[in-house]
């Protein structure tokens, strides 16, 4: 039987007839960041990867379900994955608050992810529901690696005590300002944020306050 060659130029939803749940999952974050939660349909996700709209409800229920997977896979895994380095790590609190706010970049804010924390942002208050998943799965545990790093280095002497909530707040802002920034002012001004050095400047300020006298 004669094997079909497929032209470079066929559209790309008329290049497959399956997909791989993370090949949805990435059709979906396409969309979700150009358009919104609100906006996107699920058959728009489908004909993005390239797959009929009863393809999709084989592995999601929902466009709901679908936005979880989603976040799991792009922003849970690594969370977890960040935690076990946080936990094995012997170094100083200060070098581990400063690969800490590096992954969180490097892995997230830096990648197409970042998309998915202006969308939560901007749509929480027309689905709650998913915002306190969003909350309870990233910010919270997000936030955890942050709280650990400084509980570690007031435990050591290093840090001077803080308070825990505010000081783990002012971490984290930099990084979610900046992700924020990338997908909405930043995509229509012409002011240029270099993400490292702002970081650089930000824990070099933040760590000079933590010291110990």
């Amino acid at each position: 039987m004669d094997i079909p060659v497929k032209s470079a130029e066929t559209p790309r939803w008329e290049r497959r007839k399956e997909a791989r749940p993370s090949e949805l999952m990435d059709a979906a974050l396409e969309l979700f960041v150009e358009k919104g939660f609100a906006a996107t349909r699920l058959d728009d996700v489908a004909k993005r990867a390239g797959v009929s709209k009863g393809t999709l409800y084989l592995y999601f229920d929902s466009k709901e379900d679908l936005l979880k997977a989603v976040v799991r896979e792009g922003y849970v895994a690594r969370i977890a994955d960040a935690e076990a380095y946080a936990r094995a790590f012997t170094g100083t609190s200060a070098e581990l608050l400063r690969d800490i706010m590096g992954m969180w970049w490097t892995q997230v804010g830096a990648t197409p992810m970042a998309g998915i924390t202006k969308l939560m942002i901007a749509e929480a208050g027309n689905f709650p529901e998913l915002a306190r998943f969003y909350h309870d799965e990233v910010m919270h545990r997000g936030m955890g690696l942050f709280t650990y790093a400084l509980q570690r280095g007031i435990a050591s002497g290093e840090f001077r005590p803080v308070n825990l909530e505010h000081a783990t707040r002012l971490c984290c802002a930099p990084v979610v300002m900046t992700m924020i920034w990338k997908h909405s002012l930043g995509l229509c001004t012409h002011d240029e944020l270099v993400p490292e050095a702002y970081f650089e400047t930000h824990l070099d300020m933040l760590l000079r306050g933590l010291r110990s006298a």
